[in-house]
């Protein structure tokens, strides 16, 4: 693509962006920054939040992991169904009827202080390092194809990106993110559906012969029986039960947009919703990674050695100006709907969580906001650096061991009456992942060959558990 259409691709959807935000946030005030005045239609809020709670991730790394990974992925996506029902029965309710703006505050409730500091601590680092991930696939596909061809360093592509974010988002907040999160993830799902659209005009077949394809391929096997393997079924399953209920229940960037909803009843709607919508497109995204393997055998391209820049390579030099340009759409609104809400989680969490502040001033909220959107900025350079995995393995790596603690620390909040020693709380969350890091590396010597996959998640949650089981107060 040449660079004149990169930039007015870009610019326009920006300005549009820019231009719907501030209509949203003409008569926001800083209270709505945090609530979005508790006004959201439900509707609105769910459909917003598939962009959001797929991601850049999604839209690149899951085709591309078709490749190793045939469809095992979809294991993890039946299992977000048990986790949205918990989140639907225990969580929004506990939520709504404290009133919560920041859900860890339900911990200084609980338990004292220091675990509620502990539990937006570990939301902060866990936040910072997914948003940094899903910000980083996107920008390095950004610089590969677009800002690289034109000598511009990386560096260049991460913080326009996030300048371009931040500017869209520092006045509206979550108020703003839940209107323009709909139009995101609207051009979002487009471009996939253009994707498989348009490959099938490669292919010469209707839409019911590529269903053929995907079907007939080698790629499609669901389920994966074999007890030793990482994607054993329910080492998949139940991994993506947990990280539905840590990744969404309790994580202030995805809960904040529920309780701007008008009501408990509309909360809950939206995440029924969202969990069956979900399914099938997570199924049309995995759809589309048979198809461009299979594509690509047919045409002679060779698959890229890091399986993540698969999609954007066939889509930008195999389908033409059209497919090039949709592409561009997507991944720019893929980028988007998932870092403008996690950028105003955190200041959302560091304001009420760590500060104590009931209200923060407005340039203590913007210089807060900045200060995040630095830090993304500096983590995603480091990710680009060091990283060599396939990103939704290493996001969901990552995630086993930073939501542990949150894990276990609810769990223990709900399930039992107990009160503990809190200043020994934040002992116990950070001995929980190491112990839990020790375990995965050591796994086949104690376990006579087990090797965990995601599911270490629901060990760092049970040691956890455990460990606040040792500090209760008699």
């Amino acid at each position: 693509m040449k660079p004149i259409l990169v930039f007015s691709v870009v610019g326009i959807y920006f300005l549009f962006l820019l231009a719907l935000s501030f209509l949203i946030a003409k008569k926001s005030d800083n209270k709505t920054f945090y609530t979005g005045d508790r006004n959201s239609p439900w509707y609105l809020v769910a459909f917003g939040m598939i962009g959001t709670s797929l991601s850049g991730v999604t839209f690149i790394s899951v085709p591309g992991a078709v490749g190793a990974g045939k469809f095992f992925y979809f294991q993890i996506v039946l299992g977000y169904l048990v986790g949205y029902l918990v989140i639907i029965k225990i969580l929004l309710p506990l939520y709504y009827r404290l009133k919560l703006v920041s859900i860890y505050s339900y911990l200084d409730q609980r338990f004292g202080f220091w675990s509620y500091k502990t539990g937006a601590a570990f939301f902060l680092l866990s936040r910072v390092i997914g948003a940094s991930f899903r910000l980083f696939l996107v920008t390095i596909v950004l610089q590969f194809f677009f800002f690289g061809p034109m000598d511009l360093p990386y560096w260049v592509s991460v913080s326009t990106t996030i300048v371009l974010i931040w500017i869209y988002t520092f006045r509206g907040g979550i108020k703003t993110i839940v209107w323009t999160d709909t139009l995101q993830t609207t051009f979002m799902i487009s471009a996939v559906l253009i994707a498989i659209y348009l490959i099938g005009t490669k292919l010469d077949k209707s839409f019911l012969e590529l269903s053929e394809v995907v079907i007939n391929s080698k790629y499609s096997q669901l389920f994966n029986w074999n007890l030793e393997d990482k994607s054993f079924f329910f080492k998949n399953f139940i991994f993506g039960a947990m990280v539905t209920i840590v990744m969404t229940g309790l994580d202030q960037d995805l809960m904040q947009k529920n309780l701007t909803c008008r009501s408990l009843s509309d909360a809950q709607k939206n995440m029924f919703w969202l969990s069956i919508i979900l399914l099938f497109v997570n199924l049309v995204f995995l759809s589309l990674g048979a198809l461009l393997f299979e594509y690509s055998a047919s045409a002679g391209i060779v698959i890229p050695e890091r399986t993540d820049l698969l999609f954007p390579s066939v889509a930008i030099n195999h389908l033409g100006a059209l497919g090039g340009t949709i592409f561009l759409l997507g991944i720019t609104a893929a980028a988007y709907s998932s870092a403008d809400s996690a950028l105003t989680a955190l200041t959302t969490s560091f304001c009420v969580d760590i500060l104590s502040h009931k209200e923060v001033n407005k340039n203590e909220r913007i210089v807060i906001h900045l200060a995040f959107s630095l830090l993304v900025f500096v983590v995603i350079l480091i990710f680009e650096a060091i990283n060599d995995d396939n990103v939704i393995n290493a996001v969901f790596r990552v995630a086993g061991y930073t939501y542990g603690p949150l894990l276990g620390l609810f769990s223990f909040g709900l399930f039992t009456p107990w009160k503990v020693k809190d200043n020994l709380v934040p002992i116990v969350c950070v001995l929980s992942p190491l112990l839990s890091y020790l375990i995965n590396e050591y796994s086949k010597i104690l376990l006579f060959g087990y090797q965990f996959g995601f599911e270490i998640l629901l060990v760092n949650g049970l040691i956890t558990f455990l460990g606040l089981f040792f500090i209760k107060k008699r």
